[in-house]
């Protein structure tokens, strides 16, 4: 059971809020639980999501590559509630077949066609495991890609956003509100 209240509003008065509730519910289909959580901290709330929303949206990596890295970081984070809601976005936000999701979190990058999106991922899973062993050719990788700079600062923040809600989401035990079968797929437990 969540360790912080899930103060849920009948009325949204703050446009910040009802504009991310409506972006979320756009990718999602409803507002889960972890945003709920969020809204404990309204002020840093709005910040935080609206950070979030400019690093998918306004720079060099496409939505779908944006999921990719979020499922693969959340799973290796151990973190099942965050892997179903990046699951889920793929899936329903982006209509990615579920075979392919339900592939990508059983087999990791050998699911993934194309090399720009296995370089992203794999840079993404380094950074995640060990930021300091990063290597000049995974940069040059990145590059030969099409990623200029901006991309490869967008892509590590990515990683740095989607560990923070990681984190966030583990401490503090939010309720999960998402399919099990993304649950189960990523090989997380009944009571994960």
């Amino acid at each position: 059971m969540t360790r912080v209240a899930l103060p849920k509003p009948e009325q949204i008065t703050d446009p910040a809020i009802e504009s991310i509730f409506a972006w979320v519910t756009e990718k999602e289909g409803s507002v889960p639980n972890h945003f709920y959580v969020e809204l404990n901290f309204p002020e840093f709330f709005t910040a935080k999501l609206g950070a979030t929303k400019v690093l998918w949206e306004m720079g060099e990596l496409t939505m779908e590559e944006v999921q990719h890295v979020g499922i693969l970081v959340s799973q290796a984070n151990g973190c099942p509630y965050c892997t179903a809601a990046f699951c889920t976005i793929l899936n329903y936000g982006l209509g990615t077949s579920e075979d392919y999701v339900g592939n990508l979190l059983q087999q990791g990058l050998h699911a993934v066609d194309g090399d720009r999106l296995k370089s992203l991922l794999a840079y993404a899973l380094q950074v995640n495991n060990d930021p300091g062993a990063v290597t000049d050719a995974q940069i040059d990788a990145l590059r030969q890609h099409g990623l200029t700079d901006k991309g490869i600062v967008q892509l590590t923040h990515i990683v740095s956003d989607f560990s923070s809600y990681n984190t966030l989401n583990l401490a503090l035990d939010t309720d999960y509100d998402y399919r099990d079968l993304w649950k189960e797929l990523a090989g997380f437990t009944a009571s994960s």
